[in-house]
């Protein structure tokens, strides 16, 4: 009883599993291999794999250095790489930066002539890899012999005349030459005429006016279609950037485009970057036309799969944002969100304008947030090699550091200063006059001569309207006493500059205003002796002190007691004639104690 009951429970038991897996298979197809047993699972069958064997990688004998170029930032304590074979010469200031770049390149050219006038004695090769611009050009031919040999190497050093003349004594002599040859000799006369082309040290002499030369290029298109040829697309991005110097109004200038691209699209010549960049920067002369067609022009390039460049983008803002502008950034914020992150190739020379435009964008809105992600993007990848020559250099790197001192606090001012200063950028007297009134607006007059010191490595020292601000701070008010040792001696120094100046620059001239500040600098630091010869400068120089100087010194000398300087100060006074001298001997007699003779 017992045992058929067990073996009728069991029996249901696994119908009623099976039953249930049946269902579970149905549900989940893809779970299958979870709910069925080993029992049920059907052996995979095998299929031939095929094994690909990748090619061999070729690495560049300069990847290891690139390697670990990546894995390391720039040294803000070092200075520019250009100049680290030579620390003595290393510039500090931004004419020997000037000077230092022009040796330099000077120094390049006397070596290439050299090579190049005696190339017997500059046959060995030392450089690994080989480094073209370091051997000797070829400048004669070395096959003397006729023969279609002699006549590649003189159409490859590009000598007209002599590849003619050797082709010829080739066809004199029954010598065949081949088509390709042949097809390349006459791309060199269809290049250079008949005429050799002229060396890079001898300047090209341009004998036509470009006067008229836009209204010239177009009556050319002309006569182009009117022998029913076509022009190419290099013709047409000219065409396209020469429209707004033959028109007047706005809608005559876009309209002339529009028409140009038309007829690019009857002659079936396909637009490139360039063609997009022409209309952008011809859209520049076109005012209120420009604003409403750029952003279609855009459009449409993109659905011909043109992306646009740095200088499309500089050409855009440059359409809505004119110099001075004051007004918002939405347009550099969605140029921003698309650029951003990403890295750049040059493809066009104004590619280099970008960064230049964006910064001066920023510091005139006064957008600081936009400014650090132009700033940002200037360090992705490969993007600073975009931002142009020295001279675009040191203009990008001016207004950005402008900005930070109008919008930051002084500390991040500092950290950015000690971050491009001098090791990429020398700022100019402005800039440093910026960075004094950061300084004033934060309260920290007391770096005044940490920069003064920079001030004068920077070859800024004789700059007399920025040395006079510097005196004006420290003698505007007065510090605790350790703060006003240190001004003293930066004072003390400064006149210094005053009296030898600096070797082969302008020396400054005192003011009344200069000297009265120095002064007051002198007595707040109790350094009435110092004082005292500097007051005597007033009339070396002649230059007149003021009664509130006199009234000041007059309090200072008190203090110590001195009537025989009282006296001396209000002979001063009177030497100079000044309407206060009244008041500054009746202080003297009521402030001291006068002997018969002294009254």
């Amino acid at each position: 009883m017992a045992s058929s009951c067990s073996q009728a429970l069991r029996h249901h038991v696994c119908k009623s599993s099976r039953i249930l897996r049946v269902h579970l298979q149905k549900a989940w197809p893809n779970r299958s291999f979870v709910l069925n047993p080993a029992a049920d699972q059907q052996p995979a069958v095998s299929s031939p794999e095929e094994i690909v064997i990748p090619k061999k990688k070729t690495w560049s004998k300069e990847a290891v250095l690139q390697a670990l170029a990546s894995t390391v930032n720039r040294d803000p304590t070092a200075s520019d790489y250009r100049f680290q074979d030579d620390p003595y010469l290393t510039p500090k200031t931004s004419s020997e930066f000037k000077l230092f770049s022009l040796s330099q390149e000077s120094g390049r050219n006397a070596a290439k002539y050299f090579i190049s006038t005696y190339p017997k004695y500059f046959q060995k090769d030392y450089a690994q890899p080989h480094i073209p611009c370091l051997m000797p050009e070829t400048l004669e031919a070395q096959l003397e012999e006729v023969s279609e040999a002699a006549l590649i190497e003189r159409i490859q050093m590009r000598k007209v005349k002599a590849a003619v003349d050797l082709y010829d004594q080739l066809q004199q002599a029954g010598t065949p030459v081949s088509l390709d040859v042949t097809n390349q000799l006459l791309d060199l006369i269809c290049f250079y005429g008949d005429c050799d082309p002229a060396q890079e040290n001898v300047p090209e002499q341009r004998n036509e006016e470009t006067y008229g030369a836009y209204s010239k290029a177009f009556s050319t298109y002309t006569d182009l279609l009117n022998n029913q040829l076509k022009a190419d697309v290099s013709t047409f991005n000219a065409l396209i950037t020469a429209a707004p110097e033959v028109k007047e109004k706005y809608n005559e200038k876009w309209e002339l485009i529009v028409d140009l691209l038309k007829q690019m699209a009857e002659q079936k010549v396909k637009p490139n970057l360039l063609t997009l960049n022409a209309v952008l920067k011809a859209l520049r002369r076109c005012g209120t036309v420009g604003k409403s067609q750029a952003f279609p022009v855009i459009s449409e390039m993109r659905a011909l799969s043109i992306d646009p460049s740095l200088a499309s983008y500089n050409h855009l803002l440059s359409i809505f944002y004119k110099p001075g502008h004051k007004g918002q950034t939405d347009i550099l914020q969605e140029v921003m969100n698309e650029v951003s992150g990403k890295s750049f190739t040059p493809q066009d020379p104004d590619d280099a304008q970008f960064f230049i435009t964006a910064v001066r964008i920023c510091l005139d809105t006064k957008d600081i947030e936009q400014a650090y992600r132009v700033h940002e993007l200037l360090g992705v990848g490969e993007n600073w090699r975009l931002l142009g020559n020295d001279f675009q250099q040191n203009i990008y790197h001016a207004r950005f550091f402008s900005l930070l001192c109008m919008m930051e606090n002084i500390d991040v001012v500092l950290k950015w200063y000690r971050d491009l200063v001098p090791s990429v950028y020398y700022p100019s007297s402005n800039v440093m006059r910026d960075l004094l009134q950061a300084l004033d607006t934060d309260n920290r007059l007391d770096l005044i001569p940490q920069i003064w010191k920079d001030l004068k490595q920077l070859g800024h020292g004789n700059r007399q309207t920025l040395v006079e601000e510097l005196l004006t701070l420290m003698a505007r008010e007065k510090q605790n006493q350790e703060v006003q040792e240190t001004f003293a001696e930066c004072a003390l120094d400064i006149k210094k500059m005053y009296d030898t100046g600096d070797r082969g620059k302008v020396m400054m001239s005192w003011t009344a205003g200069s000297l009265s500040d120095l002064v007051s600098v002198l007595l707040a630091a109790q350094r009435r002796q110092d004082a005292w010869e500097i007051l005597k400068l007033f009339k070396t120089h002649n230059r007149v002190p003021s009664e509130e100087l006199l009234d000041k010194f007059l309090t200072c000398i008190k203090e110590s007691g001195d009537v025989n300087q009282a006296l001396e100060l209000v002979q001063i006074s009177a030497g100079f004639c000044l309407p206060g001298t009244p008041k500054l001997i009746q202080r003297v007699q009521q402030e001291f104690l006068l002997s018969e003779q002294q009254k």
